[in-house]
């Protein structure tokens, strides 16, 4: 089978992230970038030595030499375009989210069911570290049966925030850096069911209408109405378990993880803070301190390290190296990969590489599109559930992948 050829969709600052990712691996023959800001598409594409360029998204999907897309555009954009590039013949891969509502989520399902696609959204929390280790000790049945899990999206507008939706969304940035926290749910959200391969059954949630005077999250300047700047969920699990979610952008933390998970069984406890990580069980005396397996070390030159182009409050998230519990997953990359910078608590590499061995080998990828409905959905009717003080509202199953 002959190498797959990948258009990368949006030369923003994520992008950036990925392309020598793709340029890169073994597996890919082209890979080309889409853009639809001339200015940008000739800056970015000159600076990460992409010949082939197209200002019309539509001129993608129609070109028969491209076998994939790999979609970093704005948020709300990834489902419909998700959809067309399906609908067209391309795999994809899609940053998150997935979807902003149930019928997209259903949309997505079925345009792969038909289609015989490959779709994978990339969610970093994935590879993060942390989940590694809970996951590892899920597996091992250390912690028991579940009991209770805690995902967490703590972002402040101050990091790196106003700038990244500045450079995004132009002069009218603040309809869209308004977008609904709940509505970007799967970073928290997947830090508990990915480790355990439950789904969530049912979800309440309370939001905090936002009392900054920056003019941002207001109903009258939002596209979607939204007020709320932090939202708290909790949830019901099918396997008698309960978590709490939290996503919020007004928050008096800085620096450190803005990710993070817990995990409570019958028999073990996974507990991570901002800069901390502890791991105990039932019979030990105390805890054991996980953050030296944890933490990521950087691995990047200073140049590649100044050349992707996101606020410095920003940096340390798009340029995290490997942390020590990686190690072992990394003899599957591409020997390539060795001097590449990579991102996100160690995700970058392996999502790349994820989705384009999944492509090649017809397998399904490590978060297809069944996972990214079961990280999406919970979020979407948590979101509703705020817009209803808490209403207790249910949360549909999309079933498993047809064997």
């Amino acid at each position: 089978m002959k190498p797959i050829n990948v258009c990368i969709i949006g030369a923003g600052q994520f992008s950036q992230c990925f392309v020598p990712l793709y340029q890169a691996h073994p597996l890919v023959g082209e890979v080309s970038l889409c853009e639809v800001l001339p200015e940008r598409l000739k800056a970015e594409g000159d600076r990460l030595g992409v010949s082939r360029r197209f200002t019309r998204y539509a001129d993608v999907l129609a070109a028969r030499d491209i076998d994939a897309v790999a979609i970093f555009t704005q948020r709300w954009s990834h489902a419909p375009m998700a959809l067309e590039a399906l609908n067209a013949g391309k795999h994809v891969y899609c940053a998150v989210p997935a979807a902003t509502t149930l019928e997209e989520l259903h949309a997505l399902i079925d345009a792969v069911e038909r289609t015989g696609l490959t779709y994978m959204m990339g969610e970093t929390s994935l590879y993060y570290g942390s989940r590694l280790f809970m996951k590892e000790k899920w597996d091992a049945g250390a912690f028991g049966r579940f009991v209770y899990g805690e995902g967490e999206y703590y972002h402040d507008m101050t990091h790196g925030f106003y700038e990244a939706f500045q450079y995004s969304g132009g002069k009218d940035w603040k309809q869209t850096a308004s977008y609904p926290p709940m509505l970007y749910p799967t970073h928290s959200v997947s830090m508990v069911l990915s480790v355990t391969s439950a789904r969530a059954t049912k979800v309440a949630c309370l939001g905090y209408v936002d009392r900054h005077d920056d003019g941002v999250f207001r109903k009258e300047v939002s596209r979607w109405q939204n007020n709320f700047s932090n939202q708290t969920a909790l949830l019901q699990t099918n396997d008698g378990g309960a978590m709490r979610i939290n996503e919020f952008r007004r928050v008096g933390q800085s620096g450190g993880r803005s990710v993070r998970g817990r995990l409570y069984g019958t028999d073990g406890a996974f507990e991570e803070q901002t800069n901390g990580a502890l791991w105990t069980t039932r019979d030990m005396d105390g805890s054991e301190d996980v953050e030296p397996l944890i933490h990521c070390q950087g691995v990047h030159t200073h140049e590649q390290w100044e050349a992707i182009k996101v606020d410095v409050a920003l940096k340390g998230e798009f340029t995290s190296g490997f942390a020590e519990v990686h190690q072992k997953y990394r003899a599957r990359l591409p020997d390539a990969y060795r001097t590449l910078p990579n991102g996100h608590e160690g995700s970058h590499q392996f999502l790349t590489d994820d989705f384009v061995t999944a492509v090649y080998h017809g397998r399904l990828p490590t978060c297809h599109v069944w996972d990214a409905a079961r990280y999406n959905a919970p979020g979407i009717l948590a979101h509703a559930s705020s817009l209803r003080d808490g209403e207790w509202l249910d949360i549909p199953d999309f079933d498993s992948p047809t064997p």
